[in-house]
């Protein structure tokens, strides 16, 4: 059984509000948020699986931490990239819930995280890149495990994506932070053609040091790539091969990662 705690900080580490609860605990914030404003959330335990909500607009995530977690709520440019609904108003509810045994071991994709954050975390799944492009917020490599799959346009939400600056050695990875079986990933390259440009081939590598070529097409479809079963930590996007086309700007909308948790016993 594990102790949670949530609770809403101010720029100067002032509590807002807080609440504690056994393997589940939710927390009504009735405040417009301030910049500097961050949600914390604690755990008696590590290591574990939960389901945390920073915000009812953003909704739930199904993520793996391996400890205390900060979320910095978004302000200026770093909000363009998620719906202007998150975070707004004086009322915003917050939970958190460990996992049930089955929650975990159900195959389902398991790089998606509407919370993840640009920075470095102790929760998992989470997306890092070489290079992101101009360092705007809606270009960033979390934009692409955040479930939002629209991908005929670029810019501000819903079509916040990973833009790679137009360099070609552009390697993107996502930590699932313990191991996983996996033997599906699905692509949704951006299609703002045409704005966009291609890749007509990608390499998938992973943790295990093993790592497989595929093929793309021009399409606004999923991407479906399939491989043998494997167990990792970490897989990456790299070797990415334009296609022959006027336009220097591929990009990635979302990456979804099917699988299960490896789990003792």
């Amino acid at each position: 059984m594990a102790v949670l705690s949530l609770k809403v900080l101010d720029r100067n580490e002032n509590t807002v509000c807080v609440k504690s609860g056994e393997d589940f605990v939710d927390l009504v914030c009735a405040r417009t948020y301030e910049e500097g404003d961050k949600i914390v959330l604690e755990s008696s335990e590590k290591n574990i699986h939960l389901h945390w909500q920073v915000d009812d607009a953003l909704g739930s995530s199904f993520v793996y931490i391996t400890d205390n977690v900060t979320y910095d709520i978004p302000f200026g440019e770093k909000r363009i990239s998620y719906s202007p609904k998150v975070f707004m108003g004086d009322k915003h509810y917050l939970f958190a819930q460990t996992a049930r045994k089955d929650e975990v071991e159900a195959y389902r994709n398991l790089a998606l995280n509407p919370a993840d954050q640009h920075k470095d975390v102790s929760c998992f799944p989470h997306a890092t890149a070489n290079v992101e492009t101009r360092g705007e917020s809606v270009f960033a490599a979390k934009n692409a495990i955040d479930g939002v799959r629209a991908n005929l346009s670029h810019g501000e939400w819903p079509y916040q994506s990973w833009g790679i600056n137009m360099q070609d050695d552009a390697v993107m990875k996502v930590d699932f932070g313990r191991k996983i079986r996996t033997d599906k990933v699905v692509l949704y390259t951006r299609s703002d053609f045409p704005h966009d440009n291609w890749w007509k081939k990608i390499t998938l590598k992973f943790s295990d040091g093993s790592s497989q070529d595929f093929s793309l097409e021009k399409s606004s479809l999923p991407h479906i790539l399939t491989f043998p079963e494997k167990e990792i930590v970490w897989v990456e996007l790299c070797n990415l091969i334009k296609a022959e086309d006027p336009s220097p700007f591929p990009a990635l909308s979302q990456i979804e990662v099917y699988g299960t948790v490896v789990t003792a016993g």
